[in-house]
């Protein structure tokens, strides 16, 4: 019998750890290849390990919350044949450098600048000095500059700087000699305000937040302290809409044996929006703006257990009504099953957050970074409204729904946010009953 490393894969780019959630196999379990055996987080998605092989659990090297970088073992199993212990999907082991040759170039640049610091109130790092995402969150939270992160011997793979390592070092940071005072003339960034002590009444229930929710609240304060917001609102007549989708809905699930909702016209809407409006589809890095060439819209999906996660629809503009809809389903379907894959959450430029799901009219949503823009969709109404004729004015009942779009006012001006708005209004309102899916 031979020995037989189970490596943690790739988990999509920029992701370089995760922490082991649970095993669903033990030690002299026998597993068949494809299996599933550990469920593994990082920071962008829950998800399950599979074996490349069939064999039997010898031992299992990382224990529950305990992190593992990419490329490390994990498991090691018994498998059939002789010789010394074989390293799973020995491809991982590859150079950052060799990885990032072999992803297309598009796609590289959009990680890049997903990657890129989004303020000149916080640090800016060099192309040089490789960091992970939430390590790249943590030095920015706590103002490290680049030549500090370089003092810091990491000890991920290649010398890189894991979370664990960052952390130890804000830790030990008060012991550090201190800084050169900054000159009377120069403004220093403000500190962020000191977390006030919260009164624990008797009766009161403590309930620790789960890793999901941090990564959550830390995106949310990041956000709203990165850009400033401005909402806008509009009030809009989706009847033709809600007519049209009656009409094709038993059509489409008899066809194509999945469910149509609003959410694909929504995106079509949105998409010729950011068409009409291209500077909307845009993320900020310092001083400069980055136009983004492909359309991915993220949309804003509730979990079972209360969280919230953000699948992307890559390439939205390419697809049809049909492809929208068969996109939008799966992604739902996975994001509430834990079935998505890091990379299904990654890469957004704009997103949607449909409100109107629970009943809400409407909303002033966060802009998730480093995007420019959130719309949030509330729930469609039957109301009175009135209506011009050739032959005066009606009133009617018709199917209303407010919009709100919430944008970063330091690249994006009231008339920006508000036009592209009205155009998704407009595509919304003058939705053709003839439209094929």
């Amino acid at each position: 019998m031979a020995e037989y490393k189970l490596l943690l894969p790739s988990m999509g780019e920029g992701v370089m750890e995760a922490t082991i959630i649970s095993w669903m196999v033990n030690e002299g379990d026998v597993v068949k290849e494809d299996d599933s055996v550990v469920e593994i987080a990082t920071d962008k998605v829950d998800s399950d390990v599979p074996t490349p092989v069939s064999g039997k659990i010898v031992k299992i090297l990382k224990q529950k919350d305990e992190v593992a970088k990419i490329g490390e073992a994990i498991a090691i199993l018994e498998i059939a044949g002789e010789g010394e212990a074989v390293a799973a999907q020995p491809q991982e082991a590859k150079s950052h450098q060799e990885v990032q040759s072999e992803i297309p170039a598009p796609a590289a640049a959009d990680i890049q600048e997903l990657e890129k610091p989004l303020s000149t109130a916080t640090p800016t790092f060099s192309g040089d000095l490789y960091l992970s995402p939430l390590v790249k969150n943590i030095a920015q939270q706590e103002n490290i500059s680049e030549t500090e992160l370089q003092s810091i011997k990491g000890s991920g793979l290649e010398g890189r700087i894991t979370k664990e390592d960052i952390l130890a070092y804000v830790k030990n940071r008060g012991t550090a000699p201190a800084a050169a005072p900054v000159q009377p003339q120069k403004t220093a960034a403000a500190p962020a305000p000191a977390a006030v002590p919260v009164p624990v009444s008797e009766g009161d229930e403590i309930i620790q937040m789960d890793r999901v929710r941090k990564i959550i609240a830390d995106a949310m304060v990041n956000s709203k302290r990165t850009a400033p917001h401005v909402t806008s609102f509009i009030e809009t007549d989706v009847t033709n809409v809600v007519k049209w989708r009656a009409k094709n809905k038993g059509l489409f699930e008899k066809r194509e044996g999945e469910r149509l909702t609003f959410m694909p016209i929504f995106v079509r809407a949105v998409v010729k929006a950011i068409q009409d409006f291209p500077m909307i589809n845009v993320s900020v890095d310092g001083d400069k703006i980055i136009k983004k060439k492909n359309i991915n819209i993220g949309m804003a999906t509730a979990l079972p257990d209360g969280n919230l996660i953000v699948p992307v629809i890559k390439n939205a503009d390419q697809l049809s009504l049909s492809g929208l809809a068969k996109a939008i389903n799966d992604l739902a379907y996975r994001a509430r099953n834990k079935k998505l894959r890091p990379e299904d959450t990654q890469g957004a430029t704009y997103t949607i957050s449909n409100v109107g799901s629970f009943g809400n009219l409407m909303g002033t949503p966060i802009i998730p970074q480093p995007q420019v823009a959130i719309l949030a969709i509330g729930a469609i109404v039957k109301k009175p409204a009135i209506l011009e004729t050739p032959d005066g004015d009606v009133i009617a009942i018709r199917n209303l729904m407010f919009m709100s779009h919430s944008y970063d006012h330091r690249v994006v001006d009231g008339s920006l946010g508000g036009m592209m708005l009205k155009h998704v209004h407009d595509y919304l309102e003058n939705w053709d009953l003839n439209t094929e899916i």
